[in-house]
């Protein structure tokens, strides 16, 4: 049962928002008592918590089955792309500035876990294709990944891009762009070419 709520709690805090979901709501789409979801979880923070760590989990899943492919590195991070974007339901509430705004706590311990998740897999797709040619030979990977992931952060401020005006896949899409852009070779530039045109 635990699991079943984490998985409703899941979609519906993806889907409304963390604010708008209230216990009562899950309980009634659920078709079952609030008593029920209490005995599981303390209080809805716990919930939070919990529902968080699912997605988290359930992403880094998703990305290390897509990296077990080695597919070729600008490949790669459109392929990671499109699984992110089917995962996060194109964050019509932008869960990640709801989840900073009333839980905080809650916020800054997932983005640490993000970040060293992130930054070993970026790291990794940098190298690989500097080897391969398709990235410059001269970048500096270590800043290279921490810009990449402060972007990746920044395009889901909703001061700075609010959710009705640029919808999260363009937002991601257009960022993933700009960083291939910038560190691609003529090589690279060819196979990003093809995968937008696509």
């Amino acid at each position: 049962m635990k699991e079943k709520i984490i998985e409703r709690a899941n979609e519906l805090f993806l889907n409304l928002g963390f604010k708008s979901v209230t216990m009562d709501d899950l309980a009634s789409e659920m078709g079952i008592s609030k008593k029920t979801i209490y005995a599981h979880f303390q209080n809805k923070t716990k919930l939070v918590e919990a529902t968080t760590d699912y997605l988290f989990c359930t992403i880094c899943d998703g990305i290390d089955t897509i990296l077990e492919e080695k597919k070729e590195p600008i490949e790669e991070l459109y392929a990671i792309k499109a699984f992110l974007i089917e995962h996060l339901k194109d964050e019509k509430t932008s869960p990640q500035y709801q989840l900073q705004k009333y839980y905080p706590k809650i916020h800054d311990i997932l983005k640490k876990k993000q970040f060293e998740v992130m930054q070993e897999c970026v790291i990794e797709n940098l190298q690989r294709g500097i080897e391969k040619g398709v990235f410059r030979t001269g970048i500096d990977v270590e800043i290279t990944s921490r810009l990449y992931f402060i972007g990746m952060m920044g395009i889901k401020d909703q001061d700075m891009f609010p959710v009705q005006r640029y919808p999260m896949s363009k937002l991601m899409a257009d960022y993933l762009e700009y960083h291939v852009r910038g560190i691609a070779t003529e090589k690279g530039l060819h196979i990003l070419n093809k995968l937008i045109n696509q």
